[in-house]
């Protein structure tokens, strides 16, 4: 039931961010730290940080279940 969820909720997401691209195909500018990024549609910079979340969080989910397993481990030793 949760993979279904998940994957609703990822579809969802996805299909959202189609929509605006399709919609707002206006390129647009970028600044961060005083640097400037070539101009690329709106859409495109959405899909690629919904990307780069989807990916963060998936990293971090992996690494705390880790440690978290290591602590067991550690804890059955004592």
């Amino acid at each position: 039931m949760v993979n279904f969820v998940v994957s609703s909720l990822t579809a969802i997401w996805v299909s959202a961010i189609a929509l605006l691209s399709v919609q707002n195909a206006t390129p647009v500018t970028l600044r961060l730290l005083g640097f400037q990024m070539v101009p690329i549609p709106i859409g495109l910079l959405m899909g690629f940080s919904a990307s780069a979340g989807l990916v963060g969080t998936a990293v971090l989910t992996a690494g705390s279940r880790s440690a978290a397993r290591s602590l067991d481990r550690d804890d059955d030793f004592e």
